[in-house]
């Protein structure tokens, strides 16, 4: 969504949407900061919008995060992390925030004022289709299936080897390429910069692998001049 308003008001909008403000105010998206769904989350933004809101200690926007980055899975999963963060599972069985319509009182802004909404929202299905969709408006969500081997990714073509099936992962696809003659997609994932190759990670593309084609998600904000819903 954040990457969405920037692409159409052609780089000259930055408004940094809040996670929090989704996941604490969106009781139909899923369970909180537990997990949900992509679609309702997408679904939310379009019919109730959402407040801008940056990471943690970051002062930006309405709604901040509240929860300080924690380490997934490397080095931190273990406890010995080396970047100062505490495991994420630390966190596991923390609350979801309670939703508060309100911006802190030092951004001067109203709750609803805050508000960005999306224009439509749609899903996309196909290879090319995808392709298509990145290239003309830009990165799209998606959820593909976590297998153990995966917390252990560093570089290359992702490709699972072995380990149990763990859960279901969404996550933002922002291009694709071909190394070694393999066609990829490219990913961002949520897990810090210290996590794979610097935060991404490549996955096979073309072939639904690990079910990452099934759901694939997108939309449009409304223009940078008429935010609000009238």
């Amino acid at each position: 969504m954040t990457d969405r308003v920037c692409i159409y008001s052609n780089g000259t909008r930055h408004f940094h949407f809040s996670a929090e403000d989704l996941v604490s105010c969106c009781f139909y998206c899923g369970d909180g900061c537990h997990g949900g769904s992509p679609d309702m989350a997408w679904i939310y933004w379009q019919e109730d919008g959402l407040v801008s809101g940056g990471n943690y200690n970051s002062s930006q926007g309405c709604k901040p995060f509240s929860f300080p980055t924690c380490e997934h899975h490397e080095p931190g999963y273990t406890g010995n992390s080396t970047g100062g963060k505490k495991p994420c599972i630390d966190y596991e069985y923390v609350e979801t925030p309670e939703c508060l319509k309100a911006c802190d009182d030092s951004y001067g802004v109203v709750y609803e004022d805050d508000k960005w909404y999306g224009q439509k929202v749609y899903e996309i299905t196909g290879e090319e289709q995808i392709k298509a969709e990145l290239f003309q408006n830009g990165p799209v969500e998606a959820v593909f299936y976590v297998y153990a081997d995966f917390f252990n990714y560093k570089s290359g073509v992702y490709k699972y080897v072995e380990g149990d099936f763990v859960y279901g992962h969404a996550i933002k696809i922002i291009g694709w390429g071909v190394e070694d003659g393999v066609k990829n997609w490219l990913v961002a994932n949520s897990w810090n910069t210290d996590w794979g190759d610097k935060g991404f990670f490549k996955i096979l593309s073309g072939e639904n692998y690990a079910g990452i084609e099934s759901i694939i998600i997108a939309g449009e904000p409304l223009p940078t001049d008429k935010k609000m819903k009238i």
